[in-house]
């Protein structure tokens, strides 16, 4: 009772963090991101065994250049577009697993842009369009937290077969498609009492915070398999690290951030 009763109040604590952050200023959102950005940088590093301060300043400089000055859009594309090569090269790893250990090539490249370049995007989502919406990404962080919670509810009580059970073994397709389906009802609703984009556009970001919320799930969880760790940290009592919290949106930020900007040109 008193684990639960911990790991609530960590989990409250948090997403009231979190909420308050998102509704403040853009500045304000900014600056608890980064925060909580360089905590899962630290946790991330220790867990592929890189022991340096330059990640740090690489991170505080892009948030710098790209979120807060905002200095150049060619240059945000081309920093996506980098993020996302590493990040479905990542998903390629995690289908079909390298047999050899990741080399530090590797793990600087992971580090600069599925890392790094997931904190990047995730600031920058709610003023994809050059104006701050913090009611979209609060519905973000909702879509993930709605199919994590559905995805373990369904997976629990109907669920047969594994997703990749060579990497997690609680999952399941069933799993899966119930969070899926439920993240897409919920876009229905945020669609019908919001103003912000059309039905298409949030149904698209169901999808993709669904899916890529998952594989970034998964993928957090092979580099633990390959540490040898269960958690990334212990920040969060009950919960096990930042990292363990924010890997869904990290690595879902850039797919979003690209599918916003193209759909919103899409009649």
């Amino acid at each position: 009772m008193r684990e639960v009763l911990i790991r609530a109040l960590s989990g409250l604590l948090y997403v009231t963090l979190l909420l308050l952050a998102i509704f403040s200023l853009e500045t304000t959102y900014l600056l608890v991101f980064l925060g909580l950005g360089v905590v899962v940088l630290y946790e991330f590093l220790k867990l592929v065994g890189i022991k340096s301060f330059l990640p740090y300043i690489f991170l505080f400089t892009c948030v710098a250049v790209f979120c807060y000055f905002k200095l150049d859009r060619l240059a945000t594309l081309i920093f996506l577009a980098l993020t996302i090569t590493v990040n479905l090269y990542l998903i390629k790893n995690l289908i079909r697993p390298s047999e050899r250990y990741i080399t530090v090539s590797q793990k600087y490249a992971y580090t600069i842009f599925y890392i790094v370049g997931g904190v990047v995007f995730t600031v920058l989502l709610p003023s994809y369009r050059g104006e701050y919406t913090s009611l979209l990404v609060a519905s973000v962080f909702a879509l993930i937290w709605i199919n994590d919670t559905f995805a373990f509810i369904v997976g629990k009580s109907m669920g047969k077969h594994k997703l990749l059970e060579r990497i997690s073994p609680k999952k399941t397709i069933e799993g899966f498609i119930g969070g899926l389906v439920f993240c897409c009802l919920a876009s229905i609703l945020f669609y019908y009492f919001t103003d912000l984009l059309s039905l298409k556009l949030w149904i698209t970001i169901a999808l993709v915070t669904s899916v890529f919320g998952t594989l970034g799930d998964l993928i957090q969880s092979q580099l633990k398999r390959q540490a040898g760790v269960k958690d990334s940290g212990r920040i969060m009592p009950g919960h096990g690290g930042l990292y363990d919290r924010l890997d869904s949106i990290i690595f879902a930020a850039p797919f979003l951030y690209l599918f916003l900007i193209v759909l919103d040109y899409v009649p």
